[in-house]
């Protein structure tokens, strides 16, 4: 939303129905037909799916939360357009002008943004005292800040000569993308999955790509200088080794102390470790794991047994947690960006005496996560970041959560 409401105009229904229906005839080429040409118009929430508004004027106009799935936006003029949460799956937006827009939360799952320009824009719109300021995008509370791009047409994309782009990118769906020869210098792509994606002769130079997943990304070709690349993700080892021994043997060996309660096997400490050359460890008995930083991206941890775990900072991003046994884990820090956790334990552990061990999630990151069910009764979330987070029918009774 603008910063002054004045500046969006409301469209009476019936007069957007004549506009779309003479745009339609534009398009066509048939009589009666007018470009649609609605600035700064408030059409937020609408229901767009599918029409085609190819090179319809829609600069600095509220489309959030508008469905456009399946919708013709090539050529279209949405400079300063609010799209945020917008449904733009499938959608035509080659050679659309995006600059400044705002597409935080908007699905873009499978659009062709090629050549399309999402360069940083601003608009000074007129005051009601001839003065002049500028349209900006205020955050509102609990915002999502991150496009779902899975599968977008991004090839080449025009994001200006500084690249400072005005659509955030971190943590977005970038799986197989094509980004040939994009300007991505000094974009924000931190937690960003191009798992698959074609980068050659893409330009990073100067970009943010902390914790980017590039499993299947070919970054040799593309323009690194100066880009920070910490934990970034490449592709799982055939075969994880600690100290020549291998990682699915030590997984064996903690799971036999669990199962005989002391008596074989023996404790694990696998701090820093990459989990993902195991696939699964669904169901697993793995009670008291000191595994803290591990890597468990992407993992079917479906059912494990993880009571009394070090799980700090861990990356369980996109992991199946459906149903795991969590309770008095200490999970702070960890990132559980859309992890599904329906139905998962993330209460108390009793531990005798009368005393309790409480899931420590304070600082997590559990946007987007699935926590159907789930019951986390007087877990710890102090900091935890829960935007977009499906809570329907999480007990959190007790829970220590931010006001």
């Amino acid at each position: 939303m603008p910063s002054d409401l004045s500046t969006r105009r409301i469209i009476d229904p019936s007069e957007l129905r004549a506009a779309l229906e003479a745009h339609q005839h534009f398009r066509a080429g048939r009589a009666g037909g007018r470009r649609l040409s609605l600035p700064y118009a408030d059409l937020a929430n609408l229901n767009f799916e599918g029409l085609d508004l190819a090179d319809a004027d829609l600069t600095g106009v509220d489309l959030s939360s508008a469905m456009l799935k399946g919708a013709r936006l090539a050529g279209a003029v949405l400079f300063g357009a609010d799209l945020r949460n917008a449904d733009l799956r499938m959608s035509d937006l080659v050679r659309a002008d995006l600059r400044g827009a705002c597409l935080r939360g908007a699905n873009l799952s499978g659009a062709d943004l090629t050549e399309c320009d999402l360069r940083e824009g601003q608009i000074a719109v007129q005051g009601l005292r001839d003065d002049f300021r500028i349209l900006t995008h205020d955050r509102r509370r609990g915002e999502l800040d991150h496009a779902v791009v899975a599968g977008t047409e991004l090839n080449g994309v025009l994001l200006g000569d500084k690249a400072m782009i005005a659509v955030d990118l971190r943590d977005a769906n970038l799986t197989g993308a094509l980004l040939t020869w994009s300007k991505l210098a000094g974009a924000r792509l931190d937690g960003a999955d191009l798992s698959g994606a074609d980068v050659a002769g893409a330009d990073f130079t100067g970009a943010s790509m902390r914790r980017v997943i590039a499993t299947g990304a070919d970054l040799s070709a593309a323009g690194l200088e100066g880009a920070d690349l910490a934990g970034l993700l490449r592709a799982p080892p055939a075969m994880m080794f600690i100290d020549d021994e291998p990682l699915a043997a030590l997984i064996d060996r903690h799971e036999a102390y669990c199962d005989s309660e002391g008596r074989d096997g023996a404790v694990q400490s696998l701090e820093d470790v990459d989990f993902r050359s195991l696939r699964s460890i669904k169901g697993r008995r793995l009670s008291g794991l000191a595994a803290r930083g591990a890597v468990f991206f992407g993992l079917d941890l479906e059912g494990v047994q993880l009571q009394g775990a070090d799980l700090s900072d861990c990356d369980f991003r996109t992991a199946n947690l459906r149903g795991a046994d969590l309770r008095g884990a200490r999970m702070s820090g960890a990132s559980l960006v859309r992890a599904d956790l329906r139905g998962a334990r993330l209460g108390p552990l009793s531990i005798g005496g009368g005393r309790v061990l409480r899931t420590d999630l304070n600082g997590a990151d559990l946007r987007y996560a699935d926590l159907r069910g789930a019951h986390a009764v007087q877990a710890r979330l102090l900091g935890a970041d829960l935007s977009g987070s499906n809570l329907k029918g999480c007990k959190l009774d007790g829970a220590e959560l931010e006001a």
